[in-house]
């Protein structure tokens, strides 16, 4: 029967539940830009301090949320491995710089640059070739499985993978020297001891994270096997009738994610100094609540949830007016996951899809 006009009206007429969302939302919006004003007027250093550090950490879980977004936008999986592998990577950095660099306190410039070249290309072939030998012997043969079967296998093979960082490296933390990074500061804003610093240790995470976003963004966008991965992620049947191999492609996919775990291991020992078979386990929860946030599946989404969730910890933690405290850190970033799936699924920059009938 043809749609009358009272029912097209009706249609067209946002729901209540809809506006409610909508204007809870714009309120906690406002509540939050309010209390960082006021933190700002109050000591504008240490607002200014906390968001560079939050920048800093923001794009570390940029880079572990974007190997989630990329294989979750090609077969709508959310691989729980996937922060394991960068526990793995992050184990092979302190392998390298502990037992083949010997690296101690002040490192010289040269060996230190060495060494962190090198342990960037095997972290990063490594961990890309670990996550495609994972997809290939997990994960293939259940692709026509429903969705709980993989997802129940990803997370079968976080706890294999948890299991080879114990048994590698043992229960106690891995450490480096705090002093491998230079600490000195590059720039000091302000009058101290009340001033903005910024060291070199935090310039070290950019110089290896920009390049490899901006890689990142080369090769989806602009090559051969990038072109394959959007189409595959569109329609792998009709990329298969184009003549793409969507096998290799979802493989190459997934050796990409994994290259940027890798890489994301390397930052993470470098600057924090520490690893631990189960670090992977909360940061790769925080970096999926980033890929969330922004929209998983969105490469330029996962870039912004990590960067919002990193200021949001270091806010939390830092500021002095009315902060709840470092100890609701975690209850307020996984409450954000919690809303954003409930109010806004499809995150800040995803795109609201039909589900298939």
């Amino acid at each position: 029967m043809p749609e009358t006009q009272v029912e097209s009206r009706w249609r067209r007429r946002p729901q209540l539940p809809s506006v409610l969302a909508n204007v809870a939302g714009l309120t906690l919006v406002g509540i939050l830009v309010a209390w960082l004003a006021v933190n700002a007027y109050q000591d504008w250093t240490t607002f200014v301090q906390l968001s560079l550090t939050g920048l800093t950490r923001g794009s570390l879980y940029a880079l572990v949320a974007l190997g989630y977004t990329l294989v979750y936008g090609i077969l709508e999986l959310i691989n729980f491995a996937h922060a394991d592998v960068f526990m793995i990577g992050g184990m092979i950095t302190a392998s390298f710089a502990l037992d083949v660099f010997h690296l101690g306190v002040n490192p010289s410039l040269g060996l230190l640059a060495l060494a962190i070249l090198v342990t960037l290309i095997v972290a990063m072939v490594g961990c890309g070739l670990l996550n495609a030998g994972i997809e290939r012997i997990a994960y293939r043969p259940l692709r026509r499985a429903p969705r709980l079967v993989p997802l129940i296998t990803a997370i079968g093979v976080s706890f294999i993978l948890q299991d080879v960082g114990l048994i590698w490296k043992g229960s106690q933390p891995v450490s480096l020297p705090v002093e491998t990074l230079p600490r000195g500061t590059i720039f000091t804003l302000g009058t101290c001891p009340k001033c903005v610093t910024y060291n070199w240790d935090r310039l070290f995470v950019f110089i290896v994270t920009v390049p490899v976003l901006l890689g990142l963004v080369w090769l989806v966008r602009y090559t051969r096997q990038g072109k394959a991965m959007r189409a595959t992620a569109q329609d792998k049947d009709a990329a298969a009738l184009m003549g793409i191999d969507v096998n290799r492609t979802i493989s190459f996919t997934f050796m990409i994610a994994g290259a940027l775990a890798g890489a994301a291991g390397v930052i993470f020992v470098f600057y924090s100094t520490t690893i631990r078979f189960d670090t992977g386990f909360t940061l790769g929860l925080i970096a999926f609540t980033a890929a969330v946030l922004g929209g998983i599946g969105n490469l330029p989404g996962a870039v912004l949830g990590g960067l919002l969730i990193g200021f949001i910890q270091d806010f939390n933690e830092g500021l002095s007016w009315h902060s709840p405290g470092s100890a609701w850190t975690q209850s307020i970033v996984f409450g954000i996951l919690i809303l954003i799936l409930v109010f806004r699924p499809q995150g800040l920059l995803g795109e609201q899809t039909p589900e298939g009938g």
